[in-house]
């Protein structure tokens, strides 16, 4: 039965809320890294018009960067290996595995921009000695390059080729947004570093890109996290608290690639699963002298430090004592921890709330134990829609590349749910509101009829009228008392607000404006 009462279901939707903020920081041991923390990953049919032929990957690091962030700003780790993963066959194991590898230089030919002071030459402290516009400016101070690599097999002994442009295997990173007086026309600077790629083993060249970003997650962090400052129900949020989104105030580094579909499916069904990880040697000692080039040593086999598919899972799904191990874990592994889905504590937790906040008795947590809805979202995918040809269940974003994609003034923010099937959980596109997706799901929304018709083609699905809402079978409205209530965590997001070309995410915030 569903609660309607409005004071039940306005605290409810406050405790609910108060579980799925995100803040990227989803792991305990993460925090001490924020340079290869994975923050976001999108993976999506390319809607640039004429590019419909590509996926493409945009794998986000390093949360909540501070545009004013100086005067070091936001480099990547050079000791590390960030890599996006493919699994085109449906086994949980990479077939591909894109690789980004980065390493700094000083300007001035590796010895820094100096200025002569009292006849004597003297190293400057900011990034750049004057304005730029271009990568190859005398007066930048520091460059980021990086390495592109496909592995083919296994990501550590697997096949590794080089990705070229131009004959080239160096790509720039453009510097970070300082201000507009340091660069007058970023938006400009900053798509110079778009390099068309030839990728081994694609006939037709892709797409790069390593840069700050706009950070395009949507979420009302602060009042989330005050112990839901807000009623987060549709039409019930105060406009003073409406889209109060934090998150949109900040930065992103972005790795994006763009590669033709053909080179990515395999000879499984066209169906995908993708994640980001990044990892870093096992030792580090710490220099007592140490210099630009080697603050510390490193050495050992590579360690996976942070893994990233569907949002909010380590966030809001796995338990705190498993966090770190999670982001450790590959796919393969992932049967050790499937009772954080299959038995989730986030709608307990939300019962556990309600129950306190209103005395009740009755149980408004999702009671269809063990969650194959949440499963099929998370683990396996939809049977006949974005499932493998070989089910493995475990965590990974998974895309069916023949779902063509939807023009980006067509999107809906809910995605799958709302008859967009190029959207979320099908892969995600940056307009797709994954925070109030992910928190009607967890409530029970597919036990209700949803807007699919046959569309999806799972088997066992009911209809019923109007003739395109289905059952999916999983469960039952009786199964979820509060599964049709209209969550909100009141930071609404929209594919038009960003740009329609690669790398879609927005130009980033400038440190200060003139």
């Amino acid at each position: 039965m569903t609660i309607r009462t409005g004071v039940a279901i306005s605290l409810l939707a406050v405790a609910a809320t108060g579980a799925m903020g995100a803040s990227h920081r989803e792991a305990p041991a993460i925090t001490h890294s924020p340079k290869v923390d994975g923050t976001d990953f999108y993976m999506f049919r390319s809607y640039e018009p004429g590019r419909q032929g590509y996926v493409t990957f945009i794998a986000n690091y390093q949360p909540l960067q501070a545009p004013y962030g100086g005067p070091n700003y936001f480099t990547m780790d050079e000791d590390a290996i960030y890599e996006i993963h493919v699994d085109n066959d449906g086994d949980a194991v990479e077939d591909l595995t894109f690789q980004f590898d980065f390493d700094n230089m000083l300007g001035a030919g590796g010895n820094g921009i100096a200025l002569t002071i009292g006849n004597v030459d003297v190293a400057i402290p900011l990034k750049t000695a004057g304005q730029v516009s271009g990568a190859g400016d005398a007066t930048v101070n520091e460059q980021e390059r990086y390495s592109l690599n496909v592995v083919t097999g296994d990501r550590r002994s697997g096949t590794i080729r080089s990705i070229t442009s131009g004959g080239n295997d160096t790509f720039v990173k453009p510097l970070d947004y300082i201000g507009e007086k340091t660069f007058p026309d970023y938006e400009a600077y900053a798509n110079s570093f778009v390099y068309d790629i030839d990728i081994p083993g694609c006939a037709t060249p892709g797409r790069a890109f390593a840069g700050q970003r706009e950070e395009a997650f949507a979420v009302n962090l602060g009042e989330i996290f005050d112990l839901v400052n807000m009623v987060p129900l549709e039409g019930s949020i105060p406009n003073d608290r409406a889209n109060d989104d934090l998150v949109d105030r900040f930065n992103i580094t972005s790795l994006a690639l763009e590669v033709p579909i053909d080179c990515l499916v395999g000879s499984g069904n066209g169906v995908i699963g993708a994640w980001t990880t990044s990892s870093l040697p096992q030792a580090e000692i710490e220099d007592p002298s140490p210099t630009y080039e080697d603050p510390s040593i490193y050495g050992g086999a590579w360690v996976q430090q942070s893994r990233l598919s569907n949002p909010l899972v380590n966030e809001v799904v796995i338990g705190l004592p498993d966090k770190d191990l999670f982001n450790a874990a590959e796919p393969t592994q992932d049967g050790a921890l499937a009772v954080y889905v299959t038995n989730p504590t986030l709608p307990a937790l939300i019962d556990i709330l309600f129950r306190q906040a209103l005395g009740a008795s009755s149980n408004i947590a999702p009671s269809n134990i063990p969650r194959d809805d949440l499963v099929a979202t998370f683990l396996t995918g939809l049977p006949g829609f974005n499932q493998q040809a070989t089910v493995t269940a475990s965590e990974m974003l998974r895309l069916n590349t023949a779902v063509p994609p939807t023009p980006q003034s067509a999107q809906h923010p809910y995605g799958v749910v709302a008859e967009d099937l190029a959207g979320f959980p099908n892969g995600r596109r940056p307009g797709d509101d994954v925070v109030d997706v992910a928190l009607r799901v967890a409530m029970g929304a597919l036990c209700y009829d949803v807007p699919l018709g046959a569309e999806l083609g799972v088997a066992g699905a009911v209809e019923d009228q109007p003739s395109d809402f289905v059952n999916l079978g999983y469960c039952q409205p009786s199964d979820a008392p509060v599964g049709d209530e209209p969550f909100i965590d009141g930071a609404p997001i929209d594919a038009t607000e960003m740009q329609a070309v690669f790398p879609y995410l927005n130009t980033p915030l400038p440190g200060a404006e003139n």
